[in-house]
């Protein structure tokens, strides 16, 4: 129930936020670490990472208007990889702020990029876990994944795809790799 609540939050606060340029801005979104949140070791769950990403995301989709042109097109977001990294624990109660932004794309994927940052007690950024999604926009109709040249023209935007740094040429070595193996 706690992650409904949080995505009809979500939804209302997206109204009156400002709207987004996916390609340049970055989505933030404040919460807090409530005891649905925990573990057995009393830090949150490593599971609720991925599902409180699931929202950054979502607000990019949102804040885009993106997800006005899913709608149309009955198309369906889809995560076909991720890899996390955890640097140091979120306690209970402890605020702490999402950021999502779209790092890199190619053909019908884009690669975004995941940060839960808390604040240290002289006010720098502390990363709490960092993580890379591969996603992709499937279009049910067509049996194929969206072009990311064909969503990006449904948006208006005219872009040119970022370089990708070494550790997205990293990840997409091994997810090469891993769909070999299966």
């Amino acid at each position: 129930m706690n992650l409904w609540l949080r995505v009809l939050h979500l939804f209302i606060a997206s109204l009156f936020r400002p709207r987004l340029d996916p390609v340049s801005d970055v989505s933030r979104l404040g919460f807090r670490v409530w005891p649905h949140d925990l573990d057995t070791s009393l830090h949150m769950n490593n599971g609720r990472y991925w599902t409180l990403m699931d929202l950054g995301r979502a607000d990019i989709m949102i804040r885009s208007g993106l997800w006005r042109k899913i709608l149309k097109h009955g198309w369906v977001p889809v995560v076909s990889a991720g890899q996390i990294r955890f640097r140091r624990e979120l306690k209970l109660f402890q605020p702490f702020t999402l950021e999502t932004r779209i790092v890199s794309w190619a053909d019908s994927w884009v690669m975004m990029e995941h940060r839960l940052v808390t604040v240290a007690k002289d006010g720098s950024p502390i990363v709490s876990a960092t993580a890379l999604v591969r996603v992709g926009l499937y279009d049910r109709k067509a049996k194929s994944f969206v072009s990311v040249e064909r969503m990006f023209a449904d948006l208006g935007i005219q872009a040119h795809q970022p370089q990708p740094g070494a550790e997205i040429t990293a990840f997409l070595a091994a997810e090469e790799a891993m769909k070999k193996t299966t």
